[in-house]
């Protein structure tokens, strides 16, 4: 099933993950293809604007990701990573971003995708995910 966006229809979010990096939100959506081929959608929304007197704009980008493409992106993603691990040494983790004011009701709404069980049970048990992409694996 797709969703409706004005007169196109948008292919069918079948997995998703966002991930909180400060001020950016990454969404990784799985989406189903009108084929039923299964591609992958990036999508960084940074905050742009927004006063206390109007509302926040948010800056989006997506990247379109198809699985013929996984293994290179991936390589190359580690790649550049570990490259930039080598040079800095030690990176610290973000702290956690918390807003000065509450976020608009479409806003809160964004942000409150789905996060899969099998996630928060890893999660809580304290397991890592080892590569960088686990179903990336040779």
């Amino acid at each position: 099933m797709e969703n409706q966006k004005g007169n196109r229809r948008e292919p069918e979010i079948v997995y998703s993950r966002s991930v909180k990096a400060g001020k950016r939100i990454y969404y990784l959506d799985v989406k189903k293809a009108r084929n039923e081929d299964l591609y992958v959608c990036i999508t960084e929304s940074k905050k742009t604007g927004g006063s206390e007197t109007e509302a926040p704009s948010f800056e989006k980008h997506k990247l379109f990701l198809y699985k013929e493409d996984f293994a290179r992106f991936a390589e190359g993603l580690e790649d550049v990573i570990n490259y930039v691990k080598n040079e800095l040494g030690e990176i610290e983790a973000r702290e956690e971003w918390v807003p000065t004011t509450a976020p608009a009701p479409e806003v809160a709404a964004e942000t409150k995708k789905e996060t899969q069980p099998a996630e928060e049970e890893s999660a809580a048990a304290g397991e890592e995910h080892k590569g960088l992409f686990g179903f990336f694996r040779r």
